[in-house]
């Protein structure tokens, strides 16, 4: 199975602009820039790759929990999980993704809170998109509500 995104940017680096497409329709000409990528601390500007990797993750983390839940015979209610992707300048200059950071609260009915992060451990252990990130620190606080 394959899954696909296209981007198309237009000018330069600090002046240019693009646009996000993926295959289901989810992204349509969604735009991106530069400031929104590197300069709006607030991320309120736009999106940006490593804002739709940190969703990707925290997407892939929560389904990867959910399925190890159930089969502890503890399905979870509900599970919350972002996840923080930390992006800093890189030695030789560009950028470099360092760390994802997720954060997770779950609602589970009959698991206690060692047993819940003992699952969580093996999600964020587990899940594709973690794999996928191997070259980077990936952390994990994970709580019951």
């Amino acid at each position: 199975m394959d899954r696909k995104a296209t981007a198309i940017w237009k000018g330069g680096l600090t002046d240019g602009s693009g646009t996000l497409d993926s295959q289901s329709g989810a992204l349509n000409e969604l735009p991106y820039n530069f400031k929104a990528r590197f300069e709006d601390e607030k991320g309120t500007s736009g999106t940006n790759p490593e804002e739709l990797l940190a969703a990707a993750h925290a997407g892939c983390f929560a389904m990867q929990l959910s399925h190890f839940l159930a089969e502890n015979g503890t399905p979870a209610q509900k599970l919350e999980a972002t996840a923080a992707i930390t992006v800093n300048p890189a030695s030789g200059g560009g950028f470099e993704i360092t760390k994802s950071a997720i954060t997770l609260v779950g609602t589970v009915p009959d698991i206690n809170q060692d047993d819940f992060r003992k699952l969580a451990q093996q999600a964020k252990e587990g899940c594709p998109l973690s794999k996928a990130l191997g070259a980077i620190e990936i952390t994990l606080d994970a709580r019951l509500a």
